[in-house]
């Protein structure tokens, strides 16, 4: 093998292990699809998120009603050890949410019609946003008179960010501020729609004083005691018809495996024939996906070179070596 050869497969398998480790680093980045290994660091669980269509009418009794099914049917498929073991602490772990625009206001400004997420269940641990004072609130308090600012509308409702345990106005109602998050940032955050102030509620303040479509969004975090046991049963148990949402495992949306689908259906993957409104953070999933895709088409290319090269190196060795042995018998 001559030198530019020899230099060719160092520098294509140097290549591929830097996009290796860079791609390993981004999906450790995005907490929003990491849940599954927060709750099980053995990885024996799953993450799946469901968006409906806006024209699904999604409350709180369906989703009870889904929860409860999901306990049965684990109770009955885990080993009795297994599922006494989930049981110390909870068998699973779920959160909802909505999407709409909300007024709030201060006795020192006021935000007019802000985007809002309307959470439910433990949204927070889904979404661990980075939280610059405060604490996060969970769906499953008693008290609904929560609210959690990003940077700019803590500016612009008080003037500061250390303001938790302060007091706005909401449809007349006063809740109080739980915490100040800081908004995800980069190209992909401000296409996915974190461009402007965004604030976080319950569900129930959203839906009561604000503009909403209604519940558009489920995740669980499940053990999964055979592959993709928890997606199919999201997908058959949710009570919406599949044309009408969309399913995705987060755990296992980067891995190779799923990543290859994606490339195959470049260019129509951005076709919608469903009225599902993802939110901000499927949008940034959905746009590393594309980003991954890419980068494993690389990462293969940059694979085959130096296989190649070695292909025909061995075949020419072998190809002299035999003509070698057919001139000795020859003489």
């Amino acid at each position: 093998m001559n030198r530019i050869k020899e230099l060719t497969v160092i520098f294509s398998l140097i290549l591929f292990g830097i996009l290796t480790i860079w791609s390993k680093l981004q999906i450790d980045k995005l907490s929003d699809q990491q849940m599954a290994l927060r709750w099980d660091a053995e990885g024996d669980s799953a993450q799946v998120s469901c968006f409906f269509a806006e024209n699904v009418e999604i409350d709180e009794f369906m989703i009870k009603s889904f929860e409860k099914k999901l306990e049965q049917s684990l109770t009955e498929v885990l080993p009795q050890e297994e599922s006494d073991k989930e049981n110390d602490k909870r068998l699973f772990i779920d959160a909802y949410s909505s999407l709409g625009n909300i007024t709030v206001t201060s006795d020192k400004g006021k935000l007019e019609e802000a985007s809002a997420v309307g959470i439910g269940g433990d949204f927070f641990q889904f979404h661990p946003l980075q939280l610059i004072s405060g604490r996060y609130f969970s769906g499953n308090e008693l008290m609904k008179d929560s609210i959690i600012l990003d940077e700019d509308a803590a500016w612009q409702l008080f003037g500061s960010n250390d303001i938790d345990g302060m007091t706005v106005m909401i449809g007349g109602v006063p809740h109080y501020v739980a915490g100040v998050v800081r908004r995800p940032e980069g190209r992909l955050a401000r296409s996915a729609g974190l461009d402007k102030t965004i604030v976080y509620v319950s569900h129930e303040t959203l839906s009561g004083y604000g503009k909403t479509d209604g519940i558009s969004s489920y995740e669980v975090v499940a053990p999964d005691p055979v592959k993709r046991f928890v997606y199919n049963f999201v997908k058959e148990k949710m009570g919406v018809d599949e044309k009408n949402m969309i399913v995705v495992e987060n755990s296992s949306r980067y891995l190779p495996e799923s990543l290859i689908p994606v490339m195959l259906d470049f260019g129509t993957r951005s076709m919608q024939n469903t009225s599902v409104r993802f939110p901000y953070w499927e949008n940034i999933a959905r746009g590393w996906e594309d980003v991954f895709a890419l980068v494993l088409l690389l990462r293969g290319l940059l694979l085959l070179i130096p296989t190649v090269i070695m292909i025909i190196f061995i075949a020419r060795k072998w190809r002299k070596k035999n003509k070698s042995q057919c001139d000795q018998e020859e003489l």
